[in-house]
């Protein structure tokens, strides 16, 4: 298969000192990972501890339909629309996951003419961080495993939920394993199973970690079983955590790389939303505070996901707010939750009753979002084709609900078709002088009652059934002194609801809690809803079957 050059293939990029001279870093704030891309020192933190923070901008999005609507695409255009406007951007993103990437995603590094590049090694084994993430993940169960093999000294329950294994990668196969076989010198035969590295409570702690004693901190704290009292079994007390933040000496520093059109790029962990938090780290985005007037974060799948976990898990953790929130919606979308197929959504100018039905999944996380208390604008993502008369009516929706609107073409014209939202977002956080700091819960509430606030207030349930399985880990976590720790709810991110079928607007349903798991090292308790797996699987034909790579190096399919 002979490879096509891709519009973020053709594009010319900017030497790293280029970015360094713009940024004031000098050679002792950064560490080259070849001419592209390098990473920024934590020590730059100290450097510029007394400039003022730019502000911060959210960016989230509706419910979105298999194929994503462009959240990320948005974002980097957004970045470089107010770069346009004479300000000083900077776009803090997810790293992408190998598993996503080879499945049914492709890659991730937004789309047309609004791109982080170089794409391919942003998408592909970027800077080593993930694998650094799964050996830090293996490092702890291969640690675990030993000290039950070598006589037990901390009196581990075998027979009771223990640290997994972890890898980058889509395969279903690995959900769940015994591990041990072949007689007594390969280890005691228990089961266990693989969680993508994505999902892993290590990938939660990097993106929450505001320092490397905090990261230290934080692997310590890592229940890794329970011993036959039932008390927890940390990692500190098998003595692996140091080595784990050796592990993760390079990866806990932020990516630097580029847009297309040159607006410095921060790209650094990758948490899934509908499993983990769903937000880059604390420290890029710490960072891309003091380096930039304007940062554009990224929040993962819809808001009733990314977008409520920032503001409950990753603002407080962090101390920092955003100052506007960005709401990306696609006609295609709004359609789709109107009741059609994705195809048929796509037909510009058709099925104009879906459009008016599907309008109410936008209307539920407008509302969602307007409970933190941030000014928010609506970015139709425009597809070549869209039809005007639907942009214009999703506008006029907008206007009704007394919500700013801008449709953008990030994808087509790059920054230039992204003024007005730029504009339209820049006067919203202005106009914010101190952000709003509200959470949705009090921490000190039962997990019954934050899992509750959520399901109502988030997701317009009626009610919730904890499964009993659920309630005895919730009794547990609670007895053990972590019902106080934030809620995390991994849950499916095509429905407001946990049923991926149920689209729009979906009312009169319960959440059903399946299980409750603890991450003390991250920091919050994942409350799992529905059939939520920790590792996916791969679909019929993924991703992978239509990239190849020619005699030159020169990558195809990876968009």
């Amino acid at each position: 298969m002979e490879a096509s050059i891709t519009i973020a293939q053709k594009a010319e990029m900017k030497h790293m000192r280029q970015f360094m001279a713009a940024l004031n870093l000098e050679e002792d704030n950064f560490e080259f990972y070849g001419k592209y891309t390098g990473k920024i020192r934590l020590n730059v933190l100290d450097k510029f501890k007394d400039r003022p923070n730019g502000k911060l901008i959210l960016v989230t999005a509706m419910t979105p339909t298999p194929s994503g609507e462009g959240k990320t695409l948005t974002s980097i255009g957004l970045s470089q629309g107010i770069q346009k406007i004479g300000k000083k951007a900077l776009v803090a993103l997810r790293e992408p996951s190998l598993g996503p990437v080879f499945g049914i995603k492709g890659g991730a590094a937004g789309g047309g003419y609004s791109q982080v590049i170089p794409m391919e090694r942003i998408n592909l084994h970027f800077n080593g961080d993930i694998h650094a993430i799964g050996t830090a993940h293996n490092l702890l169960a291969a640690m675990l495993d030993n000290h039950i093999f070598k006589g037990n000294e901390l009196n581990i329950d075998v027979t009771n939920t223990l640290w997994n294994r972890a890898m980058d990668m889509n395969d279903r196969a690995l959900r769940q394993i015994v591990v041990g076989l072949g007689g007594r010198v390969n280890g005691i035969p228990r089961e266990s199973g693989f969680v993508i590295t994505a999902a892993s409570e290590i990938m939660a702690i990097l993106a929450l970690a505001t320092s490397r004693s905090d990261l230290k901190k934080r692997l310590g704290e890592i229940v890794v079983g329970y011993n036959k009292n039932g008390e927890a079994v940390l990692a500190r007390e098998l003595g692996a955590h140091e080595a784990m933040a050796v592990v993760l000496n390079e990866a806990i520093m932020p990516n630097l790389v580029q847009t297309i059109e040159h607006v410095p790029a921060l790209v650094h962990a990758g948490p899934f939303a509908n499993i983990a938090h769903g937000t880059s780290s604390i420290l890029a985005n710490r960072i891309g505070l003091k380096l930039a007037d304007y940062v554009i974060t990224e929040a993962g799948f819809g808001a009733d996901l990314g977008a409520e976990k920032f503001f409950d898990i990753v603002c407080p953790t962090a101390g920092i707010w955003p100052a506007a929130v960005v709401l990306v919606a696609t006609c295609k979308a709004i359609k789709y939750h109107g009741g059609v197929t994705v195809e048929e959504a796509k037909e510009s100018g058709k099925h104009p009753d879906a459009l008016r039905k599907g309008l109410g999944n936008l209307e539920v996380h407008i509302q969602n979002l307007q409970q933190f208390g941030v000014p928010i604008v609506v970015a139709i993502n425009q597809f070549a084709g869209d039809d005007l008369t639907e942009i214009a009516q999703i506008q006029s929706f907008c206007t009704n609900l007394g919500v700013e609107c801008s449709a953008h073409e990030a994808f087509a014209k790059g920054g230039d078709g992204v003024i007005d939202l730029a504009e339209k977002t820049i006067r919203l956080a202005d106009d914010t002088a101190e952000p709003p700091q509200v959470q949705l819960y009090e921490n000190n509430a039962s997990i019954q009652e934050k899992v509750t606030r959520i399901a109502t207030k988030i997701y317009r349930a009626d009610e919730v059934y904890f499964d009993k399985n659920a309630l005895k880990n919730i009794e547990r976590f609670t007895r053990l002194g972590y019902g106080n720790l934030p809620v995390c709810i991994a849950k499916t991110q095509s429905s407001l609801s946990d049923n991926p079928s149920l689209r729009g607007a979906p009312k009169n349903h319960t959440l059903t809690v399946t299980d409750v798991k603890l991450s003390a090292g991250a920091g919050f308790l994942v409350v799992i809803c529905g059939n939520m797996m920790l590792m996916p699987g791969l679909p019929k034909i993924p991703a992978a079957a239509n990239m190849s790579v020619d005699e030159d190096g020169v990558i195809s399919g990876l968009f």
